[in-house]
């Protein structure tokens, strides 16, 4: 497909937000920076989180940065997908579960 709505290119201006807001922007690349620092879990573990996480959100920005850092974390392309696939299994449940609200409003206007 020659042409995307996302560039991937645009993964390169992200320290570019704080352009037009730098007080919030400076804060968030703050924040961000800490939660990716090893406590009580490691750096590495916490990019395969990331990785996970942006599956499920669905951010092609988050998947090509975090493929590329849990690969060079040490990760391996079948743990990779493995969490992919957690990732997945989550969000499928999350649809489904919500498929008993519409069992009880069936149940409630079928009465």
């Amino acid at each position: 497909m020659a042409n995307s709505y996302y560039d991937a290119t645009d993964l390169s201006k992200f320290g570019n937000i704080t352009e037009y807001q730098k007080t919030m922007g400076d804060k968030f690349f703050g924040w961000y920076g800490e939660v990716f620092k090893d406590s009580a879990l490691t750096a590495k573990e916490k990019s395969l989180i990331a990785l996970a996480v942006a599956h499920a959100v669905q951010c092609p920005y988050c998947i090509d940065a975090y493929s590329s850092d849990a690969y060079e974390k040490g990760y391996s392309q079948e743990q990779m997908m493995e969490a992919v696939h957690v990732a997945a299994a989550i969000r499928g449940g999350a649809s489904l579960v919500h498929g008993v609200q519409m069992m009880n409003k069936v149940k409630e206007i079928a009465m």
